[in-house]
């Protein structure tokens, strides 16, 4: 059998995985028993496999998590805790993201709100889909200093391209003018096309003082909570605890 010269062309096709998985089968004395097309599908599974783990690597360093190891197995479901297994078994499937539904989560500092937003990133990127991650004030920043460069408009389509978008700490200070603006901007963007995940302390009937324009508030809000699902986490810090599950 010409194995160099197969395994040479595996690797120029940048089929390396499943030159591995082959030069495994030449070394395994019971391959024989399996059939040439169940050899095939194995070839391929290891391919395929090493490629979506690839792409998930990606993703995830992409959407740059702010908790990169949080997963939504990992959450803690509690009806007193504001967060029912059957909630999240549904934000869990994605189908919020497919509907461009947003996300909503609320809570006293240190209940968990973070984790849970990253949990739902990291699914998300599990299932294919381009997350970003930022917390509101460096969001701003980036695009303060977009403005100064000229890559305003690369920043907003950028933006607009992720299927998710996490603004974590929302509402920690109140509003310039410009960045009211910049927010809607973003928001506006993403309406109806992608979905919006937002954490913060703040439950949204406050949210209008912390924006500062009533205009731009309402604009803001009619984008973010009407078509959202809302967690409103409760119970004791867990900032203290050094538990796996969150």
């Amino acid at each position: 059998m010409l194995t160099e010269p197969t395994l040479t062309k595996l690797n120029a096709m940048k089929l390396s995985s499943m030159a591995e998985s082959w030069q495994e089968q030449q070394r395994d004395p019971g391959i024989a028993d399996l059939s040439f097309d169940e050899r095939l599908g194995l070839l391929v599974d290891a391919e395929y496999i090493a490629r979506e783990n690839r792409k998930l690597t990606r993703r995830l360093r992409e959407a740059k998590l702010r908790l990169p190891h949080a997963c939504v197995e990992d959450v803690q479901c509690t009806a007193s805790r504001g967060l029912p297994k059957a909630e999240l078994h549904q934000l869990r499937t994605c189908l919020w993201i497919e509907e461009h539904l947003n996300v909503v989560i609320t809570g006293k500092t240190g209940v968990g709100k973070t984790y849970v937003a990253c949990a739902l990133g990291q699914q998300a990127c599990r299932k294919g889909y381009r997350v970003m991650y930022r917390r509101v004030t460096r969001l701003l920043d980036e695009m303060t200093l977009a403005r100064a460069d000229g890559t305003y408009p690369r920043l907003l389509a950028r933006f607009a391209r992720m299927d998710v978008l996490i603004l974590d700490d929302w509402g920690m200070g109140k509003l310039k003018e410009m960045q009211r603006h910049d927010l809607l901007e973003v928001l506006e963007d993403r309406d109806g096309d992608r979905s919006t995940l937002v954490a913060s302390q703040l439950p949204p009937e406050k949210w209008h003082e912390q924006i500062g324009d009533p205009t731009v508030a309402d604009a803001i809000l009619d984008r973010l909570i009407h078509r959202a699902y809302k967690l409103n986490l409760k119970g004791p810090s867990r900032r203290k605890e050094k538990p796996k599950r969150k």
